[in-house]
């Protein structure tokens, strides 16, 4: 088959490029959003418009939703398949979701039973996947003294979310809100596999919320979203995300060696080793392939699915020390493949077993790798996808 790819610079988007042309299609590519940010969708339209009358397609493919995109292949009728990465993804909530020329796939169960009520026949859930090759191939190529700058005991790729927290522009709130919230974060950060907030958030609580927060978010077009979800997935899940991280990193420097690659702020963080930014292509993978134990600190807002950085992590011959999440058990063995910690105690615990017990950490991380080979790759996952989007379709 042939498809058009619409592209805004997600890391994933080559590896499912190559899945695409590994599985024998044709793949023609839109990345002009990746250069050009400010890229307006009326513009983007003609642009997509243009190259379909230039290059019929069978279908058009993008990372995460874009109701443009669907209101295009509406018109042409045309089948639109896309794969979330992220969460939350409010254009989710977009009323385009019910259009009957989507095939839309989640990579989060929650994303999904909170999205699919909206167009139930073409609203699927899949897990995400890695591209083992290519992680390899770099690994592989890595020098002798980029292995020995990215050794590290212990190490976290990501970000902190302090710079991208918008819950901190709440202004003055009151005693009783300030309050409310406080434990309502308190509660859920020590909750995993579970997400408490949507159900806790009384209306009373969102309007008064909205009154002390600036532009609170709306979608600027017809939308199924609602203030609720957009205060407990928005805001609050990226700040408890931010609160969780930090303490998870503080707690592991007080008593380990602990790099982190970020961009973010780590004055908080006197003894965390700050190594800057990583190359997403040519350095992240050497670091998963050569740290003793890789953290993953899952995005609160990633309410039960498996996030990228897990795949990643394994596909790169690496060590995951993970929080739990509902899904893992259904994609790895616990245990076995990977680790999971229940809470900030047995996240200390289990990082000073395995740095002392190095057999057991090398079986297990032999393990994840195996299994990431046969059931997690891009084009295992691909032709699942492709197999539900067009499998008795009456289109």
């Amino acid at each position: 088959m042939k498809l058009l790819f619409y592209r805004y610079g997600s890391i994933c988007e080559p590896d499912i490029i190559q899945g695409f042309q590994e599985l024998g299609h044709t793949v023609f590519q839109i990345a002009e959003e990746i250069t050009n940010k400010s890229l307006a969708p009326q513009e983007a339209i003609k642009i997509v418009s243009q190259k379909l009358f230039e290059q019929p397609v069978d279908f058009v493919f993008s990372m995460n939703f874009y109701p443009f995109l669907s209101e295009v292949c509406n018109i042409f009728h045309l089948p639109y398949l896309c794969w979330t990465v992220d969460s939350p993804v409010m254009e989710l909530f977009a009323t385009s979701i019910s259009h009957p020329w989507n095939r839309v796939f989640l990579f989060d169960r929650a994303q999904y039973d909170e999205i699919s009520c909206y167009n139930p026949k073409y609203i699927y859930h899949l897990p995400l996947a890695v591209n083992v090759q290519q992680k390899q191939q770099v690994i592989h190529a890595s020098s002798s003294d980029l292995n020995h700058k990215f050794a590290s005991d212990i190490s976290f790729v990501g970000s902190l979310y302090t710079e991208k927290c918008p819950y901190d522009k709440l202004t003055e709130p009151s005693a009783y809100l300030s309050g409310y919230l406080k434990g309502l974060m308190e509660a859920q950060i020590r909750i995993y596999g579970g997400f408490i907030i949507e159900d806790l958030l009384t209306d009373e609580v969102v309007q008064e919320f909205k009154k002390h927060l600036p532009d609170f978010f709306t979608y600027p077009s017809a939308s199924y979203l609602t203030d609720k979800k957009t205060m407990a997935q928005f805001y609050i899940g990226n700040k408890i995300s931010s609160m969780e991280r930090l303490r998870a990193l503080e707690l592991l420097s007080d008593h380990f060696s602990v790099d982190l690659y970020t961009a973010s702020d780590t004055s908080c963080l006197p003894h965390i080793n700050n190594c800057g930014r990583a190359k997403t292509l040519e350095e992240m993978p050497v670091i998963f392939h050569c740290s003793k134990i890789n953290l993953n600190i899952t995005s609160k807002s990633i309410r039960s699915g498996v996030p990228l950085r897990i795949f990643d992590i394994l596909g790169c011959g690496g060590f995951a020390l993970t929080n739990f999440q509902l899904e893992l058990p259904e994609l790895f063995a616990v245990g076995e493949d990977l680790v999971c910690y229940e809470n900030m105690e047995d996240l200390l615990y289990k990082t000073d077993y395995f740095l002392r017990h190095e057999t057991e950490r090398r079986e297990i991380t032999e393990n994840g790798f195996e299994k990431i080979k046969k059931c997690h790759t891009y084009p295992i996952r691909l032709e699942e996808m492709l197999s539900m989007a067009f499998s008795g379709d009456n289109k």
